[in-house]
């Protein structure tokens, strides 16, 4: 394993996939916590149909995509879905299929149009050069230096969610707005370089994972994180060992902690004892 290491773009590799991890880990505590799941892969959706605009007319890729997810994440940020019989997924989900659909019409015009829609979806973090970690680092550096400032403003608007008290929200929110946009840059410069299914993998399973390991908001927090550098660690590492594309064995490994957490879960509700109202009586006859 330590072989690893005397090979720079595995190294690079590694950096990617911390950097990714860490800061996408903790975005996904309030997009699950939320229940906005999908709004990563119709973010990360929408930046790679400002991706196939750009290619299709001809323009420079990154000013476009992020033009592309800025207006997505602002649009996004209005959608406050009050009536029961709907959720915000439902809502999220069709734009997703919409800028899918898009990104795989332009994409097909395109000299190299399957190769495209691949990196698109998995990315190339053997690739990366160190220019990009840098220009990721500084711009993630700064979204979670805004989180780590006013936390407590994002997870007061994550726990109104929670809780469906959203009635008196009002149509334009700044924090919602600031949240979304946060969300909206770092999947802007995730995609590029991890694809689109990788960056929600390390969204949406680490904090889903570290919710059934633990019950405290910052415990979650820390679990989530620990858990996307594991996964993006030993994905790398499956991949290089295995001879198979990086995307697919990061995913592929975050899916296999989440499944060992499951069962270490069920394993604990197994093992707790059940106890039914006759036995219940009894002891309450026997405390006294």
């Amino acid at each position: 394993m330590s072989e690893m290491f005397s090979h720079s773009f595995v190294v690079n590799a590694l950096t990617v996939s911390a950097i990714l991890g860490l800061l996408l880990s903790y975005l996904g505590v309030h997009v699950v916590g939320r229940g906005i799941v999908f709004v990563d892969l119709a973010l990360g959706q929408i930046s790679m149909l400002g991706v196939a605009f750009a290619n299709f007319i001809g323009r420079e890729q990154t000013v476009i995509s992020i033009i592309f997810t800025m207006v997505g994440a602002f649009l996004m940020s209005f959608i406050k879905v009050k009536d029961k019989r709907l959720k915000h997924e439902a809502i999220i989900g069709i734009v997703y299929a919409v800028a899918s659909a898009g990104t795989v019409l332009l994409i097909s015009k395109s000299p190299h149009g399957e190769s495209d829609i691949s990196e698109v979806l998995f990315g190339s973090v053997f690739t990366v050069t160190t220019a990009q970690i840098t220009s990721l680092a500084a711009v993630f550096g700064i979204i979670g230096v805004i989180h780590i400032i006013f936390r407590k403003k994002f997870f007061a608007l994550t726990e109104q969610f929670e809780n469906r008290q959203i009635e008196h929200m009002r149509i334009f929110d700044l924090w919602n707005f600031l949240f979304y946009l946060t969300v909206g840059l770092s999947i802007v410069f995730a995609v590029r370089l991890a694809g689109v299914i990788p960056v929600f993998s390390y969204l949406i399973v680490p904090p889903v994972a570290a919710i059934l390991l633990s019950r405290s908001t910052k415990a979650v927090v820390w679990t989530s994180m620990i858990i996307s550098v594991l996964g993006g660690f030993f994905g790398i590492y499956f991949s290089l060992h295995f001879d198979f594309p990086a995307g697919s064995s990061v995913v592929t490994i975050l899916g296999a902690i989440f499944v060992l957490v499951a069962l270490i879960k069920f394993a604990r509700f197994k093992s707790v004892p059940v106890v039914n109202d006759n036995q219940a009586e009894e002891h309450s006859h026997v405390t006294e």
